[in-house]
């Protein structure tokens, strides 16, 4: 049963996918918004990762309600645990900037960001190079740390997108 469910838990997140990426497929009402939400709530709730990220991320960026928020980044970050490099990048946001439930540490934040760029996260390479460059994120300048950063952002390949 427990391929059934995932099969299911996979199907619904497609769906949910289309119903928010392509406005053909149904128009964009409350009502159908509702579903969309409603479909990647089930599905991070059951643990997909994608939708883990995505609906994390929906939360803890348009979100009024602080409960909310908290739950997106406990969604965000369980996604980053899961290896999602987008989501290893709010996670380093995250820390970077603090929240109720996830205090500030730049330590966790460098690291998160440092995960992220290995993977191809263009923004974390960047924001390392940065960080490195001026002696932000508790780390010490350092020009040799700064260019390996940087030489991540300017290597041609596929790269993340936030």
């Amino acid at each position: 049963m427990p391929q059934a469910s995932s099969l299911f838990t996979r199907l619904e997140f497609r769906l949910a996918e289309r119903l928010f990426q392509n406005r053909w497929l149904l128009p964009r009402s409350p009502r159908t918004q509702r579903l969309t939400l409603r479909l990647f709530k089930r599905c991070a709730e059951a643990g997909h990762p994608d939708a883990l990220s995505v609906y994390g991320h929906m939360l803890l960026k348009r979100s009024l309600s602080p409960h909310d928020k908290a739950r997106g980044a406990r969604y965000v970050m369980e996604a980053a645990h899961a290896g999602d490099v987008k989501s290893q990048y709010q996670a380093a946001t995250i820390y970077e900037n603090g929240c109720a439930q996830y205090p500030r540490r730049d330590d966790y934040a460098v690291t998160w960001y440092a995960r992220a760029a290995q993977s191809g996260h263009v923004l974390a390479a960047e924001r390392l190079a940065l960080a490195y460059r001026v002696g932000e994120l508790g780390l010490t300048a350092d020009a040799d740390q700064a260019a390996y950063w940087q030489a991540l952002v300017d290597q041609p390949s596929e790269h993340v997108a936030a």
